[in-house]
């Protein structure tokens, strides 16, 4: 029974700390997620609504990676000259509008397009929230502040494809682009009407900004992370695209099936992420130590995946991945913010951002084009040797971590 309370306690205390803002933020992230459909069901509705065949898919995909590429870099611009309040609602809203308009294209280019555009708009998103909680959040709380968010965003994802696949059942696939554009709209008016905007800047923003880019890729160390990350995004985008074919394809699921599979990492994360992350963050724990672990068991994930006859390892492998993500991003997300230094965290954080941009490009097509003409198996073969090769890089960048972002 103590043993209950004492875990209670330490759940309960993981939460506490957070200003107002850090709670409107979130709240408005789990709106905006719990409503994003379209994304972990776009593979299957290319294939199964408008017939198109894995490689054009795979060339979709790279358009919308080639926007969040874009999106990540004009984020941290815009968030530079803007700042993050004005950078979000203005992502939001107009991201929102466009998935509405999304929903009625049908020709290959027109598709190419307006999945570019969307993730271009919406991703100018993510390095103005993570860079906002330099302002409302306490500096011994950001790390917990951005997993609040990470939370809120998967918490909402476990929400959405669960919600989604039921919509496509009853619906159909056209009603997610209605749902996930409202949500989207919806959530930069929670922001708007709920958070004072905040204005941060370091004593160092204005003489950083002139050669703030250049610093930026002088910066070895840093450029190695972003490699070590790239490698492990690549990796984890697999599962908004060639896993969920995989799922229906070779292993039968229908598509509610693979929405409560996916809504499984969400989940997962609601339950456990902050309790784990508030015993992990703290100065005795090796931080890249951790994103190797994490590595590792993304590298598992795929690995159990070679069982056959049973699907149960799809529950398994999604638990693996899932627990991968949480070991990873809250961690490489603060390290980006901090390793800038004052004044020039956004565009540090739209960097960090880019390298999972350039992961869409370059993993949803590389997904799909390998397991159309060489199988799933050696895709699996592939996933598991790169998330290896992640997991050594990250802990080579904690032996360079020159700056001491991170202390051991």
């Amino acid at each position: 029974m103590n043993l209950i309370r004492s875990g209670f306690i330490h759940y309960k205390n993981s939460f506490n700390g957070f200003s107002r803002e850090v709670w409107w933020l979130a709240f408005a992230t789990l709106i905006n997620r719990a409503g994003a459909m379209v994304l972990p069901f776009l593979s299957l509705y290319l294939t199964n609504a408008l017939d198109f065949t894995l490689e054009n898919v795979g060339w979709i995909m790279s358009f919308f990676g080639l926007g969040s590429l874009i999106g990540s870099w004009l984020g941290g611009e815009m968030t530079h000259k803007f700042g993050a309040y004005r950078t979000m609602i203005f992502s939001l809203i107009f991201s929102g509008i466009f998935l509405i308009v999304l929903g009625q294209f049908e020709s290959f280019w027109w598709i190419c397009g307006g999945i570019f555009t969307v993730a271009m708009i919406s991703d100018i998103f993510r390095p103005a929230v993570f860079v906002s909680l330099v302002g409302y959040a306490k500096p011994e709380n950001r790390t917990r502040a951005v997993t609040l968010i990470r939370l809120a965003i998967n918490l909402g994802f476990s929400l959405g494809p669960a919600l989604g696949g039921l919509i496509i059942v009853v619906a159909g696939y056209m009603s997610l682009f209605w749902i996930d554009g409202f949500t989207c709209v919806s959530a930069g008016l929670i922001i708007l009407l709920g958070i004072r905007e905040k204005i941060v800047k370091g004593k160092d923003s204005v003489k950083d900004s002139r050669h703030s880019h250049g610093k930026i890729l002088r910066d070895g160390t840093y450029m190695f992370f972003l490699l070590a990350m790239f490698l492990f995004s690549v990796l984890f985008v697999q599962y908004f695209s060639a896993i969920p074919v995989y799922y229906k394809g070779i292993r039968a699921l229908t598509e509610d099936e693979v929405g409560w599979l996916l809504s499984m990492n969400g989940f997962l994360i609601f339950l456990v992420e902050m309790p784990v992350i508030y015993a992990l963050d703290s100065p005795k724990y090796s931080k890249f130590s951790i994103m190797l672990i994490g590595s590792l068991l993304l590298a598992a994930s795929y690995a159990v995946l070679f069982i056959q006859g049973w699907t149960g390892v799809l529950i398994i492998g999604m638990a693996l991945a899932t627990f991968a993500e949480m070991l990873c991003f809250p961690f490489t997300n603060t390290f980006a913010m901090q390793r800038g230094g004052a004044g020039n965290e956004g565009r540090y954080m739209a960097y960090y951002s880019m390298a999972f941009s350039l992961a869409h490009i370059i993993g949803h097509n590389f997904g799909m084009q390998v397991s159309d003409n060489f199988g799933f198996e050696i895709l699996f073969i592939i996933m598991t040797i790169l998330a290896i090769v992640s997991g050594i890089l990250f802990w080579m960048v904690g032996r360079f971590d020159d700056k001491n972002v991170y202390q051991k």
